[in-house]
């Protein structure tokens, strides 16, 4: 028997799916098994949801702060 991986996801289309992490590197093919989970119910959790959905960023921490702060100090110029 194969061995068996759960990896969470989200439906981004009608047949689109993404995955919450990447494959193992030495997967070919798969199998999708539907195991429907709760939509989230409030507002937060749709958010964090959608949060979750997105690719991640590359940028740091600092390097995002820095922009915050030098658009900030152009309001006052």
């Amino acid at each position: 028997m194969a061995p068996v991986a759960v990896i969470k996801g989200h439906r981004i289309s009608p047949d689109t799916i993404r995955l919450d992490r990447p494959l193992p590197a030495d997967v070919a093919a798969v199998q999708v098994v539907l195991d429907e989970m709760p939509s989230p119910t409030t507002p937060d959790e749709r958010l964090s949801a959608f949060l979750r959905s997105l690719p991640a960023g590359v940028r740091t921490k600092n390097e995002i702060d820095q922009q915050l702060q030098d658009e900030r100090s152009s309001w006052l110029r």
